[in-house]
This record gives C-alpha cells, structure tokens and sequence, in this order.
C-alpha cells in the first residue's frame, strides 16, 4: 500500500517538473517557421506558433499520421495546473478523432499537432500556445463559466491508445 502511494506521489511530481520545463522552454523559445497550422480570428504571436511537446514514453505501435483515425486518452490543464477536462472527466472514454481533419468535432490544431508522430503506447506532454488553442476567445461551460480564459496556453497529457484507418466516407451518387 505505501509503495503504490509513494509512486504516485513520485510520478505527480515528474509530471508537474515536465511541465513546467514546458512552459520555461516556451516562455524562451524563438518563434517557429513552417507551421503547418493556420488560425483564424487569433492573434499570431512568437509564442503562438509552435507547439511544446516532451516524451514521457516512446510508443511502439503504428504511428499517428494525418488521414489516420486516433484514440486517446487525455488530460488537460491550464497552466497553473488546474484540469479543464480528462478523459477521466468522461468515464475514461476514449476521444476517437481522425488526424488532420477540420470537421466539427475535431480537436484545436495544437492537440493534432501534438499528437502527429505519436506512436500506439506512447504518452506525451504538449504545450499548446493560444494561437493553436482557443486564441482570444474564452471557453466557458455549460453554466457560463470561464474554464480557459482568453490567450492561454494550454498543458495536455496525451496517451495514444489506437491508430486505424480512418473510415470510409459515404459520397452520394452521382445520377
């Protein structure tokens, strides 16, 4: 019993150190060239143009590719450490999502930028500057209240559990 405490405890304290080289690294980085992202109606910044990402574990599975359906398991956070919303937060459901698609219901450009490269197993910790995130728009729940404030820079713990083939689109037919 006082081992699993113990590694939790430990493994918390990892987590909060990486990120917070994230945000150290960010807070110094030059700005990025080539992004392959565009945004719309947020400011572009040198900080809102790239994307932070450190390895916790190396996955050994197929690699997430654009065009590729992905499932993962999620946590994100604000900054200063407070979550957002988890997989956790949704019975510990999977988010399926096809890779590079602009389609209602994907993710921000910076979770797919993050999550390209990834391979099945692999987890991940991305800092996602507002200009690939929610950029000045505040995202507010259901009851009206504020859970990203406007120009934030968002923390996600990212473990990729699955890479398929995207399904097939139905197209009509032509008469």
């Amino acid at each position: 019993m006082n081992k699993k405490i113990i590694i939790w405890v430990v493994s918390i304290i990892v987590a909060l150190l990486a990120v917070f080289f994230i945000y150290k690294a960010m807070s110094k980085s030059s700005p990025a060239t080539g992004s392959n992202a565009t945004t719309t109606g947020a400011s572009t910044t040198a900080s809102s143009t790239q994307v932070q990402a450190q390895e916790v574990k190396v996955g050994t599975g197929a690699e997430a590719k654009p065009g590729m359906q992905v499932s993962v398991l999620y946590v994100g956070q604000l900054q200063d450490g407070t979550v957002f919303d988890s997989s956790a937060a949704h019975n510990n459901e999977q988010y399926t999502f096809v890779l590079g698609s602009s389609e209602q219901g994907s993710p921000i450009p910076g979770f797919q930028i993050g999550v390209n490269g990834m391979k099945e197993g692999g987890e991940r910790l991305m800092a996602i500057p507002a200009g690939l995130a929610y950029g000045n728009q505040d995202v507010k729940d259901a009851s009206g209240k504020v859970v990203i404030p406007a120009n934030s820079t968002i923390v996600f713990d990212v473990k990729l559990v699955k890479v398929a083939a995207a399904p097939a689109t139905t197209t009509p037919a032509k008469r």
